[in-house]
């Protein structure tokens, strides 16, 4: 099995995303993708957006001031802080966007298989700390609905293996139906390449966070969409509306990278202001290391929650 050595982690070998697209079996697939890394991890990964009071510690310089538990120096006038540990039991929903444009590739693997891919893993990590795991599929309506509940993992996994990219889609339609389905707090995990106004995209996504539900975003983008490294002229044909667009690389391409740099940056930066987890995948980036990195740094950010 083809692997790639990784210099952001030490010792650590990653499976090229076409050796993935290769696996038939997709819980085999996040098997191998996850017990790949997750030793590497400090702990296990958690997704839960609740938290339960484990043990105290002496605090330490750089402690978060608001874990101090101020009773407890009240009676003891020493400096104590709260541990936590998480608490599991988490409804955990993927929303998979199925529309046209995710069937793109110019490599071995489009955006939807690598998109269905990545949700099988975090799926199969949500459903091995017994979480309750759904998944949605949608395009411009809602396409597929299949409830959280500890039962439907493997339901989940034959509905990303099904999944295909037909028709044109767009976020605000199905995302305000597919909001009405949250009755309870959830994690919910929404996967998309975001070919919409960034403010629109957001707009279309508030009703999300509602009831305090914990929403985690993965932008997924062709290395092409992204470099944009075609030399010849040719026509490009817009996968949502079937629009031929005739370009000259040479004298477009600088002008397109600009313009896709300031379009993930609008999205990286609005997210951000609203506390929703916002992570690129390119997917060309072998799938592990995508993972690795993204739960290592929330781990640590966890840490100070």
């Amino acid at each position: 099995m083809p692997l790639t050595q990784s210099g952001s982690v030490p010792g650590a070998r990653f499976v090229d995303p076409s050796v993935l697209g290769r696996i038939g079996n997709l819980e085999l697939l996040a098997r191998t993708v996850v017990d790949g890394f997750i030793n590497g991890l400090h702990r296990a990964p958690y997704f839960g957006a609740s938290i339960d009071f484990a043990e105290h510690r002496g605090y330490v310089p750089g402690d978060d001031i608001r874990r101090v538990d101020w009773r407890l120096f009240a009676r003891t006038d020493r400096f104590y802080v709260k541990q936590y540990e998480a608490d599991t039991n988490t409804n955990f929903c993927v929303l998979l966007d199925v529309s046209k444009s995710m069937g793109f590739k110019s490599r071995d693997v489009t955006k939807l298989e690598y998109a269905s891919f990545l949700a099988a893993c975090l799926a199969y990590l949500a459903h091995r700390q017994r979480d309750r795991v759904g998944i949605i599929t949608f395009d411009s309506e809602v396409v597929t609905y299949v409830p959280p509940s500890a039962k439907h993992f493997n339901v989940l996994l034959q509905t990303l293996d099904r999944a295909k990219a037909v028709r044109p889609g767009r976020l605000a339609d199905p995302v305000k139906n597919i909001a009405e389905h949250f009755r309870r707090r959830s994690v919910i995990v929404l996967i998309s390449d975001f070919y919409e106004d960034p403010d629109v995209v957001l707009e279309a996504i508030k009703p999300l966070k509602f009831l305090g539900n914990e929403l985690i975003v993965f932008h997924v983008l062709d290395p092409a969409e992204v470099d944009f490294s075609y030399r010849d002229a040719s026509s490009f044909e817009d996968l949502e509306s079937g629009e031929q667009l005739p370009v000259v690389p040479d004298s477009f391409g600088d002008e397109y990278r600009k313009l896709i740099a300031g379009h993930i940056n609008a999205l990286s930066t609005k997210f951000s202001e609203h506390r929703i987890d916002y992570t690129l995948a390119n997917t060309k980036e072998p799938l592990d290391r995508l993972l690795f990195s993204y739960l290592s740094a929330r781990e640590k950010l966890m840490r100070v929650r």
